[in-house]
């Protein structure tokens, strides 16, 4: 059955259009309250055009379907069917404008009724999670299914049944999804999520039916994950996250793919957090809205080959690796500040403590897939002590889809069993005992202190398959390795340009 997703606008008087005009004696007023009621109308007027855009779009999305001949779809309305955009918005304009315009009313004359149940969204965004709630169960009694805030992009807080947002897997067979070519998906989103635990059930039931594998973080402030799975259960999943009104921001490009499969991972762990990547810190006190600016890969690449090719830039420019030191240990880019940091937690302590370094300096940042950067990019403006500051968007991923012969050197550590993905031959990091050029990760053999090691087949033959001479005699949890990194490096060490094409 389809739904129609009802929204809730934050009013800050109240009070429709039409309404205003009805109170509004222009001719009875002083050049100040004309001026004042003016203001309040046009306000007004605008909120009304929001809603009823929004409104609009929702209305247009209940009424498409798959086409029949499988791939694409269409738009059913009063027994017609719409083959492409245009012509169903032109069916709705002419034919629903009455209905269009009774939905909206209703909507904002509901948020009358609960009062200003929505705080002021201009900044924060944030959600009164029970008056969303109240207002759903509202609608629900007058016979209207609605549970998500669709038109505004963020999904409210209520009892849906996650079974509505699934995929039609009556076209999928189980061979597809456990046999065949394996895919690994890395993803974000920034968007409003009222209620994640919701999001979160609906991860896992998407994920166990797709026989996917993988690690999914869901927040208020949005989601971040990497799957794992056949090429045909990847591909429902993109679909489907895709369809999802909360994530209506996401394009198919937001996805970056990798060979792999469900083996890259051990299970499936999909969770709430307070953070989808983290940083640390309040994601209210400094917010990705606040990133820095998005460089395509393109963009990136110039930006490092001038870095490259002049060495005086490297004066006024910074270009920060803001990944952990085992992920820059074997694969960065030429010419990059790399901080010997053990977790991305640390990396506002690591900001703080080396703010000379940044001082007055153009910022060029990257990370694996772009995530790291809208936080830890809005946490160094927020310092206010650089030029400007700039990120690789879709991260070292989706540069090295487009240059895998140019900047970047070395392997892409990446997040699960298989450690790090190959786009060039180059090998920059060494064994641990033997200083041969090496750069496959494998876990220490205490399988205490977790720690990543690199030692070669040959030492390793030796029996050295200890991250440090101390977890070699005796296995703990805090080995030499922990114990002698300081925890916020005070100081960085800059990489010699590279031979790149």
């Amino acid at each position: 059955m389809l739904e129609f997703w009802t929204v809730y606008v934050d009013i800050p008087a109240v009070m429709m259009a039409d309404e205003l005009l009805h109170l509004c004696d222009v001719d009875s007023l002083s050049a100040d309250m004309q001026k004042r009621e003016q203001q309040e109308f046009t306000a007004s007027r605008r909120i009304y055009s929001r809603a009823r855009r929004r409104v609009f779009a929702q209305f247009v999305a209940s009424k498409q379907a798959p086409a029949s001949s499988g791939s694409g779809c269409v738009w059913l309305c009063c027994g017609h069917t719409h083959t492409d955009p245009a012509s169903i918005h032109r069916h709705a304009s002419s034919s629903h404008s009455a209905e269009i315009h009774q939905l909206t009313s209703d909507s904002l004359k509901l948020q009358k009724t609960h009062g200003d149940s929505l705080n002021h969204q201009t900044d924060s965004d944030s959600l009164n999670h029970q008056t969303l709630s109240d207002s759903v169960n509202h609608q629900n009694t007058d016979g209207d299914s609605a549970s998500v805030c669709a038109a505004a992009g963020v999904c409210v807080a209520g009892s849906a049944d996650v079974s509505s947002w699934m995929p039609d897997m009556s076209h999928v067979s189980e061979h597809e999804l456990s046999s065949g070519e394996g895919v690994v998906l890395l993803f974000y989103c920034y968007c409003l999520l009222p209620d994640p635990q919701l999001i979160s059930r609906w991860q896992q039931q998407l994920c166990t039916t797709l026989r996917l594998t993988g690690k999914v973080r869901v927040a208020t402030e949005g989601i971040n994950g990497t799957v794992g799975g056949t090429a045909a259960g990847a591909e429902l999943y993109m679909q489907t996250m895709l369809r999802h009104p909360a994530f209506s921001s996401m394009q198919t490009e937001d996805f970056k793919r990798s060979a792999g499969g469900a083996q890259c991972f051990s299970g499936l762990k999909v969770g709430v957090h307070r953070e989808i990547v983290p940083m640390g810190v309040d994601p209210e006190l400094v917010s990705y809205r606040s990133a820095g600016i998005h460089l395509e890969p393109q963009e990136f690449h110039r930006e490092v080959q001038a870095l490259v090719e002049s060495p005086e830039l490297q004066a006024d420019t910074i270009l920060l690796d803001c990944r952990n030191f085992y992920e820059s240990k074997i694969g960065q880019f030429s010419c990059c500040v790399a901080p010997d940091i053990r977790k991305f937690s640390y990396f506002p302590d690591y900001v703080d403590q080396n703010l000379d370094l940044f001082r007055d300096k153009r910022v060029l940042m990257y990370c694996t897939g772009g995530i790291r950067c809208e936080r830890g990019s809005a946490y160094l403006r927020s310092k206010r002590v650089c030029k400007e500051v700039y990120q690789l968007k879709g991260g070292v991923h989706k540069y090295l889809e487009q240059f895998p012969d140019g900047f970047y050197r070395g392997k892409l550590f990446v997040f699960d069993e298989r450690y790090a993905i190959a786009y060039n031959q180059d090998v920059i990091s060494v064994c641990r005992y033997c200083s041969q050029p090496w750069d496959q990760y494998v876990r220490c053999s205490t399988g205490v202190c977790g720690q990543l090691l690199l030692s070669c087949v040959s030492c390793r033959v030796c029996g050295l398959t200890a991250c440090c001479e101390e977890c070699q005699e005796s296995s703990r949890e805090q080995c030499q390795c922990t114990r002698s990194r300081p925890r916020i490096p005070t100081h960085t060490h800059t990489h010699t340009a590279q031979n790149s094409q």
